[in-house]
Formats: structure tokens, C-alpha cells, sequence
């Protein structure tokens, strides 16, 4: 390993960036109890903080490793992306008596609970807030948008409770969709830039594994603000509340994310895969099993015919190469597969999976990877492609799969425990709730969304339906969205869902073709319509961060 220590030292030239560090546990008194009970693990740390491992000497994935983050170095220096929230590695002796009092006190006061309020979601605030929290270090590490119950609202502010406006309060906050935000504190401490590092060699004396491969920059760190603080120096602390409290924040955590201390060490990611023409046509099944073997998700698909342009622009890498011509022919001459995937650390986890962009370096350094295991003799590239970064990831899925919205209603009659479920179901078929509101529809309001049927005979049968209670309003947004929710809600009549779709949402909750649970827009032209007279200020969250 050693030698491939110094093999990527000389090809990598970033004796300012790379630092290797060796601790032999045999030297070191205090790792002499695990001596013969190890094997080889490399730990791969940015600025102090360790972020991935490798068990075992597995050379040709500590070499990827290395290049990657290096890479991601370089662009972060250029500019060109954002650094990742790291999530970093914590060691706990699982023999010790104190080990899970220390890493439960530790998560104790790792959280906070932020609740974005219904008036900024509204207005279209939500990114620009989440953006600035991010931006000053800390980590979003779950989030969801939910409409309040009024019992819920009571449990959060209960330290409120005695203020005379409350009660108005309390319907302020049932009153549309809120965000709520599990926030860590990330590093304890902020960037100070201008001053110097500590040696990287002294602090690996402190580290009991064997290998250490260190990525450094040139920041030191000091103290940063409470959540609190820092949403109230941004003058946003008006649009989003904070719950700091040790005691409040696990009990909020179990009612809003009742599973969230199983997925706590989880980062989902969402990446843009592709597989090119002649793999596509050629072996498409086989990749497609692989996928879902290495614990894929498929979120979207498409098959989509590249123009000359966008196959360029997915083939940059090889542009200075003479077979870079006929890549793009071949690039163009039928339809590729595009996808959306989830996975925990699925950016890095599919760069592994199909390794380099060429057949000769992934002999040499990934022979396992999906580069040489679908290679084609007529080109010698890698004939899948995925997103280089998690933000070239979001440009291009919003790219390819352009993201639309529809109108949905959840009628009167579903109860609260059934809302629960069908929301579930919606966040499952990967819809995000872009907006969302609970409200009587009475003959106005009910004329924005069924103005087709106004003339009909059944009309003031559905009025008197929709009087009952109050109807959840939302806007749900994915590519393909208005043909896709269709699709999840299935026919009119919940008898006929049941023979012909028993896993859509009215064959499950549907009574009679008037209480079938839901209504959905049918055509994009419909569903903006009603969008725009339900949510008037319904358009592009801040797209400038302004």
C-alpha cells in the first residue's frame, strides 16, 4: 500500500492538498491490546474530521477514494462546487461501561429542532433560510413539511401558551404548510480564514487504526453561534423557530421522525445515472438488476435521443481525444437511458460502483467495475455515466427531468390517521409537497378547482360533499407530475380502482365515486389553472437566494 502511497504523491502533485500518515499499532502502547486483532483500515480526513473509512487493503478503492477527494478539492478551490456536509466517523468502544452513556449524551446535544413558519413557506422563503443555515456550517440532517395539527402546535410552544394572542397563533400555524428541520451542529467550530493548521502528523499520533490518508486545507476553526443566535444576526429568526432544549428536541424527534434515530447515520443522495446507446440496447437488464442489488433506488427513468449538444456536454471529459467524434455519433444515434437514483452515499457509491471514465485506467485500478465488466470494443470509455458532484447531480435531474406540478386534494371524509398514510404514499412515489394548505372549499373556492364541471347535473352533489370539513389543498411537484399522480390515485370509481388498480390511493381509501378520497388535476393546462387561483403567489422558491 505504501508503494501506491507514493505512486498517487508523484501523479497527483498536491503536496499542499495530500498528506499520507502511517500509525503502526505495534508502536503505539496504548493500541497494544488490539494487536493481532486488526486488519488495515485507511481513514480519509478533511480538515480534522474523518468522513469515510476503508476496511482492509483494498487498493484499487483506497486509490479511487483518493482521487476523488482530491478532485472535489480542486473544484471546491475553483469554485466550481460547494463543499459536502461531511458526516463525520465517530469510534465508540462498544466494551466500555460508559461507551453508549458518552454517544447517547452526544446525540443528546447534537440536535435542534427548527420549524420554518407557515407565512415563509408561503411566501417563498424556505430555500433562501435553509441555504443561509447551511452556508454557516451547519447540517440539515432531516427535514419533512407537514400542516400542524392544533395539538401539535400546542406541544411545541407550550412555553408560549400563556401569551394572550395563542389562540390566534394556534391558527396562524394550522393554517398552511410549515418545514421542519432537524438540524446538527455539524463542526463545533466555524472557519477563520488566514491562519494557519495544526501538523496533520501530530494529530494521526492520536488515531489507533493503521493507515491514514489525510485530505487539509488551509483554515483553522473557532467557536460558532447557537442556531438561534445565528438566525437572529440574519434578521430570519421572525420566519423560523428554534427548540434547543435537550429534553423538547428528542421527544419532537420521536413524534415528527419517529424513525429517525435508525436512519440518523444514513445520506440519502440523489445522482443522475445514464447508460449509453449501445449498453442501453444491448445489456440494459443486467445493469438495471445490478443497480438494484447494490441498494438503488430508481426514483425516475427516461429514454431519451441526445442532441448533438447535450452529448458534448455529457462527453466533455474526452473532448482532446481523436475517437471524440465518433462518441458523439455514436452518443447520438439512439436512445440512451437516463435515471434518477437514491442511495445512501450514492454519489460516491456509483462512482465506485462503475468506476473510471476509461476501459484502460479501470483495468488497472477497478478491474471489478462496471467499466470493464460492459466494455465495447469499439469504444474504449466507460459506457455508463453518473454526476460528477452532488450539485452537477441537481442540475442535471432538473435538466432531464424538468420538474412540473399538479394539483391534489385530499376530501373531507379522510381522517386524519388516513391523510398520514396517503402522504406517505405521495412522498414515496417521490412527489415533493411544494405547497399545501387546509381549508374549507365553499361554491367559490371549490368553483377554482372543478370549474369543468360547474355545468354539471352532480355539481352541488360534490359542493355538499366538499362542505363537510375541510379539504387538504396541495401542490405536489416531480417531472411528469400530472400524468404520475394520476396514475397513483387510479380510476374514479373506487369499485373499478380496486379490479384495475387495487394499489392505487381510491381503491384503499375511497367509499363511493363522490368520496374517493382524492381529486387530481387531468392536464398541465388544468392543474396550473387551479394552482394559481388556490396558491396566488404559487412560482419559483428564490431561485437567486434573494
Amino acid at each position: 500500500m505504501q508503494t501506491l502511497f507514493r505512486k498517487l504523491k508523484n501523479e497527483l502533485n498536491e503536496d499542499e492538498l495530500l498528506h499520507f500518515v502511517v500509525a503502526e499499532a505495534d508502536n503505539i502502547v496504548t493500541l497494544q491490546p488490539f494487536r493481532d486483532q486488526c486488519e488495515p483500515i485507511f481513514l480519509f480526513s478533511v480538515n480534522g474530521k474523518i468522513i469515510a473509512k476503508i476496511n482492509g487493503a483494498n487498493a484499487p478503492l483506497v486509490n479511487q477514494k483518493i482521487i476523488n477527494l482530491v478532485n472535489e478539492e480542486k473544484k471546491i478551490a475553483a469554485g466550481e462546487m460547494v463543499r459536502p456536509q461531511y458526516h463525520e466517523i465517530v469510534f465508540v468502544d462498544p466494551d466500555a461501561d460508559d461507551g453508549g452513556e458518552v454517544l447517547n449524551e452526544s446525540v443528546n446535544q447534537l440536535y435542534s429542532i427548527a420549524i420554518i413558519k407557515p407565512d415563509a413557506v408561503i411566501n417563498r422563503k424556505s430555500l433562501e433560510i435553509k441555504q443561509k443555515i447551511i452556508k454557516a456550517g451547519f447540517v440539515i440532517e432531516i427535514e419533512d413539511k407537514r400542516v400542524f395539527t392544533e395539538q401539535q402546535v400546542r406541544d411545541f410552544y407550550h412555553r408560549i401558551a400563556h401569551q394572550p394572542d395563542f389562540e390566534d397563533f394556534v391558527l396562524f400555524m394550522t393554517s398552511g404548510l410549515s418545514h421542519i428541520l432537524v438540524i446538527s451542529q455539524g463542526n463545533e467550530e466555524q472557519p477563520a480564514l488566514g491562519e494557519t493548521e495544526s501538523d496533520p502528523e501530530t494529530e494521526a499520533k492520536e488515531i489507533y487504526e493503521d493507515h491514514l490518508a489525510m485530505v487539509t486545507t488551509p483554515m483553522m476553526r473557532k467557536k460558532r453561534d447557537s442556531l438561534e443566535e445565528y438566525l437572529e444576526r440574519q434578521h430570519i429568526s421572525q420566519f423560523c423557530d428554534v427548540e434547543e432544549n435537550i429534553t423538547d428536541v428528542n421527544c419532537f424527534i420521536d413524534m415528527f421522525f419517529p424513525d429517525f434515530k435508525n436512519m440518523k447515520n444514513l445520506k440519502l443522495e440523489k445522482i443522475l445515472a445514464l447508460l449509453r446507446p449501445a449498453l442501453f440496447q444491448e445489456k440494459k437488464e443486467d445493469v438495471l438488476k445490478i443497480i438494484e442489488d447494490e441498494g438503488f433506488k430508481i426514483l425516475m427513468q427516461r429514454q431519451i435521443v441526445l442532441s448533438e449538444e447535450e452529448a458534448q456536454t455529457l462527453c466533455k471529459e474526452y473532448e482532446n481525444e481523436d475517437y471524440f467524434g465518433n462518441l458523439i455519433e455514436k452518443m447520438t444515434s439512439g436512445p440512451s437511458l437516463a435515471l434518477v437514483l437514491v442511495r445512501d452515499h450514492g454519489l460516491q457509491h456509483w462512482k465506485e460502483l462503475i468506476g473510471p471514465g476509461s476501459v484502460e485506467k479501470a483495468k488497472e485500478y477497478l478491474p471489478e467495475s462496471l467499466c470493464v465488466r460492459f466494455a465495447m470494443e469499439d469504444l474504449p470509455i466507460n459506457q455508463l455515466y453518473g454526476s460528477d458532484s452532488l450539485e452537477a447531480a441537481e442540475r442535471e435531474i432538473q435538466y432531464f427531468f424538468p420538474p412540473q406540478s399538479t394539483l391534489a386534494l385530499l376530501k373531507p371524509h379522510v381522517t386524519q390517521e388516513q391523510r398520514e398514510e396517503i402522504l406517505k404514499l405521495i412522498r414515496e412515489a417521490g412527489f415533493e409537497i411544494t405547497q399545501m394548505k387546509e381549508m374549507l372549499l365553499n361554491e367559490e373556492e371549490a368553483g377554482k378547482i372543478y370549474s369543468k364541471i360547474k355545468g354539471k347535473d352532480f355539481y352541488q352533489d360534490v359542493l355538499e360533499m366538499l362542505s363537510e370539513g375541510p379539504s387538504l389543498v396541495m401542490v405536489l411537484t416531480k417531472w411528469n407530475a400530472v400524468s404520475d399522480w394520476r396514475q397513483l390515485i387510479g380510476p374514479v370509481e373506487p369499485d373499478e380502482a380496486k379490479l384495475l388498480s387495487p394499489d392505487s390511493i381510491r381503491a384503499k381509501f375511497g367509499r363511493s365515486v363522490l368520496k374517493n378520497a382524492v381529486h387530481g388535476s387531468s392536464n398541465t393546462y388544468e392543474a396550473m389553472e387551479s394552482i394559481t387561483r388556490i396558491f396566488e403567489e404559487f412560482g419559483p422558491e428564490n431561485p437567486e437566494g434573494n
